[in-house]
């Protein structure tokens, strides 16, 4: 005998539950309430039309109420809001939202599909904004696409960076409206870490949008005219998305005192059914199972919702189904770029406790001898011992969602890293590789599981370095000329195996390159010549979509067209007709560069480069590079899903046709190895050291053998120490009041007679030296290797002293314009 199946809610799961349904039973009672006017509507595509996008708005409306109705036998109810479950009788009361009448309706079987609401906080005045909008249904874009198209506002605020905010800002933005998107975390689109977030953090601020993070939304005023932060900022604004999130539309479950999550989510069990077995509950309402953790979990997306209601359908009919969980599995367009992920992120993981490994791969979407290839930001995130993927981020210009939908198959396929090079995936040069980014991940992510390399993270290379680790850069020098990590040193990777007596066998070595590849290679070289070494995942690409941090400052701004600010172009510069055109499409960093340079060496002062490129650092790399070698950048922007740039040679003659042009920057800092521990060239030193702060030079002092005698402390706590270190440290100085002269010392009556002229001469001591340029900001280091050997210990330092190797040396002195060895 056929059941009567009520169903409520008509968009996404209710209307596949109620198709499903007719397919499986003809005989069987369907009815299904939908409190708005519209069923089974794109609502993932309701940002689209207001941006302009999608055109029609018909196009939205997958099916309409009499063609629904007709095409499966239903019973659709529209403008019907279903008010409250009567369990025991196996009735529900029904109003009707325009005459406001009430009725009774009976089932067998009852299907909760009511979505999810938008977030609306207490926030003063939230009530009165009066051009504040949410986006859920048909009637929400109605509102905002009448409010645009009449009022024609200049500025609009989104509030929340998920999937929402993020793609109202862009389809605003489209609409030529200035766009400022305030975002409470530290980072947009939760779903993916932070380091892959800030990719985006940088592509939305290109485009001109007004990112905040980090500042939440205090209160709206003037009728919502001005946005009020928690930090004090206020913005005048003509109308506010508030897209922060959504909650579970469990009223009608609480009401019939069905169990909820902790976050509002009905609670069903693995065939949907509530506590009462004849009430089933599908889609955004509904908690659901982790599939990576098996914890209780919301995650409102669309697929999910689509496939709950047909396995509901399917267990009402007497078909064995089962619902395994939700992965997560999801994309966004953020303007020119795509992120994706699945499964859980690190912050999930650290969450619950769960071990992992990482790491950061860079390949191109495609074969970079075929036009268009973009390089792809890829994240696994596994498990090192059973090779388990618990899951993956990509954000790129293109490409990210197929590789993000392989790994998600794999994860359901129970799949390992072990089996991603094993996959044999579709390859032609416009569509993939012949290794393809997935099988590339899977390789990285073996050589880690295996034991063939050791690697450390974007945060964590920092510390390490300022502890004193040696972290050598094997990339070419012009890549560093786009930025390097502080400290670092360069031993470009062909130099590496004639290099390796200069390297310590005492100490781990670390390692860092553009993407992690070359890292690798070197670690392999050095393991095998018995070094410890570990390389930086991800390589310099991925620290540097975090820190950013050399350069500092550029000089040169790019606006929200594209266009360079702060450079005046003579505007039959800005697209001449006779440039030379190189196509670096294609290659990654530091390719397009390397064809600028070998471009520009051959050319003549004045003459113009145009350059195409589709990798999306190259943007910031040619304005750094042309900063720093003195051509100038005329134009930079991207169009036909290429980068393009326009660099004029640069000389006096040619410079004279740019105003504001930028200059090589200057190498204005000063390092000094302090070797000597005398008194009068360590007076000097300091004095030196001094001078060159006042002035507002960085200056570090890397202190040596028996400079180190300078840095000892005379009140120094008693440490454990060896025959021969305790000899050393009889012998030797302690401190910079015991220190001797380097001629005419007599015993110590010779640096008496120095600190007496001193004083008499009002010359500040060696003490008081040391205090200002410490003040002053002169950084000390003392050699590691150097305390290792004369038995010096940190705890006999003064305060204040860096513990450092040569790396910390070096990687200051490559910035410095003046070296001294005292």
């Amino acid at each position: 005998m056929s059941k009567k199946i009520v169903i409520v809610g008509g968009v996404a799961g209710g209307a596949t539950t109620a198709a499903r349904l007719s397919r499986l039973d003809e005989q069987a009672e369907i009815v299904m309430f939908e409190r708005g006017e519209y069923i089974s509507f794109a609502n993932c595509g309701l940002p689209y039309y207001i941006g302009g996008t999608i055109s029609e708005r018909d196009k939205l409306l997958v099916q309409t109420v009499e063609g629904m109705s007709k095409k499966f036998n239903l019973d659709i109810r529209n403008l019907s809001e279903v008010t409250k479950i009567n369990r025991e009788q196996k009735t529900v009361e029904v109003r009707h939202v325009k005459t406001g009448e009430t009725y009774e309706e009976s089932y067998d079987v009852l299907v909760l599909s009511p979505g999810a609401s938008p977030i609306k906080p207490p926030i003063t005045g939230i009530e009165t904004a009066e051009s504040l909008f949410t986006l859920r249904n048909i009637p929400d874009t109605d509102k905002i696409k009448s409010y645009v198209d009449t009022n024609k506002p200049k500025k609009a605020t989104v509030v929340g960076g998920g999937f929402i905010g993020i793609e109202m800002a862009e389809n605003l933005w489209d609409l030529g409206i200035e766009v400022t998107l305030i975002e409470m975390s530290n980072q947009i689109m939760a779903p993916i870490d932070f380091e892959m977030a800030t990719i985006l953090h940088g592509h939305l601020r290109e485009k001109g949008v007004n990112l905040i993070l980090e500042d939440g939304v205090e209160a709206f005023e003037q009728n919502g005219k001005i946005v009020k932060l928690t930090s004090g900022q206020k913005m005048d604004t003509e109308m506010i998305i508030l897209a922060i999130g959504v909650k579970p539309e469990n009223q009608l479950a609480v009401g019939a005192g069905l169990k909820v999550g902790g976050r509002g989510g009905i609670q069903v069990n693995e065939y949907l059914q509530t506590e009462d077995p004849s009430i089933y509950a599908i889609g955004d309402a509904i908690e659901v199972k982790d599939y990576i953790n098996g914890q209780p979990t919301q995650i409102p997306l669309a697929w999910p919702a689509n496939r709950q209601g047909r396995i509901v359908a399917d267990h009402i009919n007497g078909i064995a189904a089962r619902y395994k969980g939700t992965l997560g599995t999801s994309i966004a367009k953020v303007f020119d770029m795509t992120v994706a992920s699945t499964g859980n992120n690190e912050k999930t993981l650290k969450r619950l406790g769960i071990p992992y490994e990482v790491v950061h791969v860079h390949p191109g979407s495609h074969a970079g001898y075929y036009p268009g290839a973009f390089p792809i930001a890829l994240k696994l995130i596994f498990e090192k011992e059973t090779g388990k993927i618990f899951g993956a981020q990509a954000v790129s210009y293109d490409g990210a969602d197929k590789r993000i939908d392989v790994i998600a198959t794999a994860i359901k396929g129970g799949l390992t890293i072990f089996d991603l090079p094993d996959l044999e995936l579709a390859y032609a040069p416009p569509f993939s590789s012949a290794k393809d980014p997935v099988n590339m991940a899977g390789y990285a992510a073996s050589n880690i599981a295996e034991g063939r390399v050791e690697t450390v993270q974007w945060h964590e290379i920092d510390e390490i370095v300022q502890n004193g680790g040696l972290l050598i850069d094997v990339r070419e020098p012009i890549e560093r000329e786009m930025g390097y990590i502080e400290g670092s040193i360069n031993i470009p990777l062909g130099e590496l195996r004639d290099r390796l007596e200069e390297l310590p066998k005492n100490q781990t070595i670390y390692l860092t390159c553009q993407v992690g590849l070359r890292g690798y290679l070197g670690a392999r070289i050095l393991s095998q010549n018995g070094f410890k070494v570990k390389n930086l995942d991800g390589g310099f690409k991925t620290y540097s979509s975090v820190f950013d941090n050399k350069p500092k400052k550029s000089e040169v701004k790019i606006n929200d067209s594209g266009m360079i600010e702060g450079i005046k172009v003579n505007k039959t510069n800005v697209e001449p007709v006779d440039t030379i055109l190189i196509d670096a499409c294609g290659l990654q960093c530091p390719g397009p560069i390397m064809k600028v340079y070998q471009a520009i060496d051959g050319m003549n002062d004045g003459e113009i480069l145009e350059v195409h490129a589709t990798d999306p650092g190259f943007a910031k790399d040619i304005q750094s590079w042309s900063s720093k070698t003195g051509n100038t950048l005329l134009n930079s922007k991207y169009e036909d899903k290429k980068f393009k740039a326009y660099i004029q040679k640069g000389s006096k003659e040619a410079v004279n046709h740019v105003q504001g042009t930028a200059v090589p920057a200057a190498k204005d800092g000063t390092t000094m190895v302090v070797f000597s521990g005398d008194l009068d060239k360590t007076i000097a030193s300091f004095i030196i050291a001094c001078g060159a702060a006042a002035m507002g030079k960085k200056v570090t002092m890397f202190f040596t053998f028996w400079g180190l005698n300078v840095l000892r402390r005379k009140d120094a706590p008693p440490v454990q120490k060896d025959l021969v270190e305790k000899m050393f440290g009889m012998m030797m100085p302690k401190g910079a009041s015991e220190l001797p002269l380097s001629k005419m010392n007599m015993g110590g009556m010779g640096a008496k007679m120095i600190n007496h002229a001193m004083e008499r001469k009002n010359v500040d001591s060696l003490a008081t030296l040391m205090k200002n340029a410490m003040d002053a900001g002169v950084k000390l280091v003392a050699c590691s290797m150097s305390m290792d050997i004369m038995g010096i210990k940190q705890e006999e330092l003064i305060d204040g002293v860096d513990i450092g190797g040569v790396a910390s040396y070096l990687g200051d002195a490559e910035d410095s314009g003046l070296n001294l060895f005292i």
